[in-house]
C-alpha cells in the first residue's frame, strides 16, 4: 500500500487515534537509561494491566457464562486473531487438552495466515475479512459455537471479519480489544475492551495489550471449564496424565481429594484407566469403575453431581 493510496492515509489516521498506538514523549530517552531503570519502568507499566482488566470483569463474566452455556450443549470455543493476538489464542487453545482433558477440537485457535504465522509473519493475512470467514467455514462453525475475535487495536480486519461471519450464522461472538469504541467490540455480541493505554515501546502491542489479552483468555477458558465441571473445587480433576509430571500430579490430586493411601489410589486409577475423576468417584462414592463412568456420563462430567448420585456416598462438600 503506497503512501499516496487513500486507504493508506486513512489507516495512518486511524492508527494515530488509537490509545494502543499513542506516542509517549516522556520515554523518548529510554534507550539511554540504565537497564535496571528500564526494567523498573516496564514492571511498573505492567502492574497497571490487572486494574484495567478489573474494570471489565462484569463484561468478562457475562461472556463466560454465555460461553459455558453454549459449550454445555456441545459447542466449541474458537479464538481468532492476527499476530500476537492470534498467537495468544492458539496458545490458550493448545493448553486446554493437557489441563482440562478437552478434545483438541473443543477449543481451537485460528491465526491469520495459518500455523506458519505462529513463528513467521504472513504478509497481508490480517487485512482480510474473507480469510477469516474461510477459516471459520473450514471448521464448519455453527450456531452452537463461540467465536472470540482478539485484536489489540480492535480494528484488525481478520478478527472483525471472524466475529461478523460468526454472528451471521448465529454463533456466540466475543470481541476482545484494548481500545475503547472499537469496531471489534461493536461487531460482537459481547464486547470486552481492556484499555491499557500507550505502550512502553510505541505500537508494540505484545506488551501491556498482550498481557491484558492473556489474562482475559485465561479467565475465559479456565472459568468456562470450572462451569463445565472440569475441576473439583480448585483441583484439576480432568487433567490428562500424558507425561511423568502429569501422572504424579494426578496421583496427588486423588490423594488431596480422597485422603486415600497410595495402594488404594493406584488400584482406583488402574480400575479407571488413569481417569482422575473416575478414580475419585470410586474411592469416595464406593462404586466400581464401570459405575463411576456411568454416573459421570449421566452428570455430564460434573463430579459433585456424580458423587451425590452415588447412593449413600454423597460427598460432604
Amino acid at each position: 500500500m503506497p503512501p499516496t493510496d487513500p486507504n493508506y492515509t486513512a489507516l495512518r489516521s486511524q492508527l494515530a487515534s488509537l490509545t494502543t498506538e499513542a506516542y509517549r514523549p516522556d520515554l523518548a530517552d529510554i534507550d539511554r537509561r540504565p537497564t535496571l531503570d528500564i526494567a523498573r519502568l516496564m514492571n511498573g507499566e505492567d502492574t497497571t494491566v490487572p486494574t484495567a482488566v478489573a474494570e471489565r470483569l462484569p463484561e468478562i463474566a457475562a461472556a463466560i457464562d454465555a460461553t459455558a452455556a453454549r459449550m454445555a450443549r456441545g459447542g466449541r470455543l474458537i479464538y481468532a486473531g492476527a499476530g500476537t493476538a492470534g498467537r495468544l489464542g492458539v496458545l490458550d487453545a493448545s493448553e486446554c487438552p493437557p489441563t482440562f482433558n478437552t478434545d483438541p477440537s473443543e477449543v481451537r485457535g485460528l491465526i491469520a495466515g495459518g500455523p506458519s504465522a505462529m513463528v513467521t509473519a504472513v504478509e497481508g493475512a490480517e487485512d482480510s475479512k474473507e480469510l477469516a470467514a474461510a477459516d471459520l467455514t473450514a471448521l464448519a462453525v455453527a450456531d452452537r459455537d463461540v467465536v472470540v475475535g482478539i485484536s489489540a487495536s480492535g480494528r484488525t480486519p481478520y478478527a472483525v471479519g471472524a466475529v461478523e461471519h460468526a454472528r451471521t450464522i448465529g454463533a456466540l461472538t466475543i470481541g476482545l480489544s484494548c481500545n475503547a469504541d472499537s469496531a471489534l467490540a461493536a461487531a460482537a455480541e459481547h464486547g470486552i475492551e481492556v484499555v491499557v493505554g500507550p505502550e512502553l515501546i510505541t505500537g508494540s502491542t505484545r506488551l501491556k495489550a498482550g498481557t491484558a489479552q492473556k489474562l482475559v483468555l485465561n479467565m475465559i477458558s479456565t472459568i468456562t471449564m470450572i462451569r463445565l465441571g472440569k475441576t473439583f473445587g480448585n483441583l484439576m480433576v480432568d487433567v490428562r496424565a500424558s507425561n511423568d509430571k502429569l501422572r504424579a500430579r494426578s496421583r496427588r490430586i486423588v490423594a488431596l481429594t480422597t485422603g486415600a493411601s497410595d495402594p488404594e489410589i493406584e488400584a482406583a486409577l488402574t480400575e479407571t484407566d488413569g481417569e482422575v475423576k473416575n478414580a475419585i468417584l470410586v474411592l469416595l462414592g464406593g462404586v466400581d469403575g464401570h459405575e463411576a463412568a456411568r454416573l459421570l456420563n449421566a452428570s455430564k462430567g460434573h463430579l459433585r453431581a456424580a458423587l451425590q448420585s452415588a447412593a449413600g456416598h454423597a460427598h460432604p462438600n
